[in-house]
């Protein structure tokens, strides 16, 4: 199970971690932390030698009720960061965390090598268009709505049933477009309660019928504090918890803030299944 980042092929076969890094003022966890080129290239350095395979840029927070941000001010965020990036990190596999197609290819120009995108070309009809034309990997999370909207579209009759006919069809469309390689993001905390949240995750292993590599991107998230009665700030052990039951239900790619820790749960999890 390998995928082609600007020739560059990964095997993920075996799992990796996915490092965040938010040039945001309000993400729901770091938002404001990462604002000039030394805390940037600093945090960028840990992941990396924390043992993170792939650095996801998002600057366009998707937490609930979520400010909007103009493409261009996004595109103004991202591009001299991946620029940043990689003068000083020239390996490093950049992933955009973005659902506008002009952002993505404005990203992709400056060398980013992975779109991930939260509404899987919902929200813009030219995404998978772009994908196609630079031959990057795509990540499809599940989402309904908007970031404005989606706690509010949490009416579902059969939750996982539901998602997995939504990724069949967003896989057959990525693939009429000539997309070859896709990862599959249940989208913990979108358009989700925490009860469903918690249906999906126990029921995860279903999502590896369709035979793509599975990102699970739980860390910090409300489910985990909520559910243990502390805040986002102490929510590092749950998180821990959570990333290493997902490698055991099939998870491919964690996406975090904490790359040590995950890596950890990487590295035993590998130990166990020689």
């Amino acid at each position: 199970m390998t995928i082609n980042c600007k020739g560059l092929l990964v095997d993920l076969s075996t799992p990796k971690v996915m490092g965040i890094l938010n040039v945001t003022p309000n993400s729901f966890f770091d938002g404001g932390k990462y604002k000039n080129e030394t805390e940037i290239l600093s945090q960028v350095e840990k992941m990396v030698l924390d043992g993170a395979t792939f650095i996801d840029i998002g600057a366009y927070s998707s937490k609930p009720n979520a400010e909007f941000v103009s493409e261009q001010e996004e595109i103004s965020r991202i591009v001299p960061v991946v620029d940043l990036i990689l003068k000083h990190f020239s390996e490093t596999i950049i992933s955009i965390d973005t659902f506008r197609s002009e952002v993505a290819k404005a990203s992709i120009e400056s060398g980013a090598a992975i779109i991930n995108d939260i509404a899987a070309g919902n929200l813009d009809d030219k995404m998978m268009e772009i994908i196609a034309k630079y031959n990057v990997p795509y990540i499809m999370m599940h989402m309904r709505g908007n970031p404005q909207t989606m706690q509010t579209l949490t009416d579902y009759d059969d939750i996982v049933k539901e998602m997995l006919f939504y990724f069949s069809e967003k896989v057959a469309m990525a693939r009429s477009f000539g997309i070859n390689d896709l990862i599959i993001d249940p989208g913990f905390g979108f358009a989700k309660t925490i009860t469903q949240n918690y249906e999906v995750f126990q029921k995860m292993e279903l999502f590896n019928m369709l035979e793509l590599p599975l990102l699970v991107g739980i860390s910090r998230k409300s489910m985990i504090y909520k559910t243990l009665g502390t805040t986002i700030e102490n929510a590092l052990n749950g998180t821990t918890v959570l990333n290493t039951l997902a490698l055991t239900k099939g998870a491919k790619i964690l996406r975090v803030h904490d790359v040590k820790e995950a890596m950890e749960c990487v590295t035993l999890f590998n130990k166990i299944n020689l």
